[in-house]
């Protein structure tokens, strides 16, 4: 039985009497799009200090959550701290240029706000697994400026893998955050990590490319001037990356259930 919105679907399997639920927290904390100072209305604004709240009302009645996220943050949005405007990405504004915080510092602070939150609730007292940020294989360009990974049709080799300064920062601000969460569990809860970035670097195949779109006349290779089609380098659906993930959350199940 599925039923939800966009911002949240539910999926109730009787046989096992289990509700699966997806929350989008684009953010992980709490958003407003009303005009803040000199930032006009809906620019969404992220309350860097406040945790999602949807997320949050949710929280005592999960038993295990998996976050994911980070993407998001190449978005356009404005980001408040202490009660200020201290930032944004791909808009600015005279009173920030040369002194806004940038999207990754944004997001460690994110990640630092929504897991400490989930880490202290007193009515939360499950499994939180976090999957590190999903690694992109594009070349020549990012997922809006020409990048492409047309014809990566198989699993790069060692000397192949390019590693990306961006995804590797973006990692490692998670794995702060979660250090730190860890050590101040209050609630009994229990925090797990699946870090798939490094293991995944190599399975540049392992995304839809050019078809994520179902129409059957849709461009699959290159113009005669090298130009790439459209495509999807960011999201997962090919057989491997993804069926590893679930096995690898399974195992984590696993290890928890039996220690109980």
């Amino acid at each position: 039985m599925n039923r939800g919105s966009k911002k949240m679907q539910r999926w109730y399997f009787r046989s096992f009497d289990t509700t699966i639920i997806r929350v989008w927290s684009s953010w992980l904390v709490n958003t407003t799009s009303e005009p803040w100072d000199y930032a006009p209305a809906n620019l969404t604004k992220l309350k860097l200090e406040e945790p999602d709240p949807n997320l949050m009302e949710l929280l005592p009645r999960i038993h295990v959550l998996v976050i994911s996220g980070g993407h998001w943050f190449a978005k356009k949005t404005a980001y408040l701290l202490g009660g200020k405007l201290v930032g944004g990405q791909l808009w600015s504004h005279k009173n920030l240029v040369g002194k806004g915080i940038p999207e990754t510092e944004a997001f460690g602070i994110a990640m630092e706000t929504s897991l400490s939150s989930i880490a202290t609730d007193p009515l939360y007292k499950g499994l939180t697994i976090l999957r590190t940020y999903s690694p992109d294989h594009y070349d020549g360009g990012t997922w809006n400026t020409g990048g492409s990974c047309t014809e990566k049709t198989r699993p790069a080799m060692p000397w192949e893998v390019s590693h990306n300064p961006h995804t590797e920062l973006m990692r490692s601000l998670q794995l702060r955050a979660f250090a730190n969460a860890s050590r101040n569990i209050s609630n009994g809860s229990t925090l797990r990590l699946l870090d798939v970035t490094p293991v995944f670097e190599p399975r540049a195949d392992g995304h839809p490319g050019p078809y994520r779109n179902r129409d059957p006349n849709k461009i699959t290779t290159r113009a005669a001037n090298g130009r790439p089609p459209p495509q999807d380098c960011l999201h997962w659906c090919m057989p491997g990356p993804i069926d590893t993930w679930n096995q690898l959350m399974l195992q984590i199940l696993r290890e928890e259930t039996s220690s109980i």
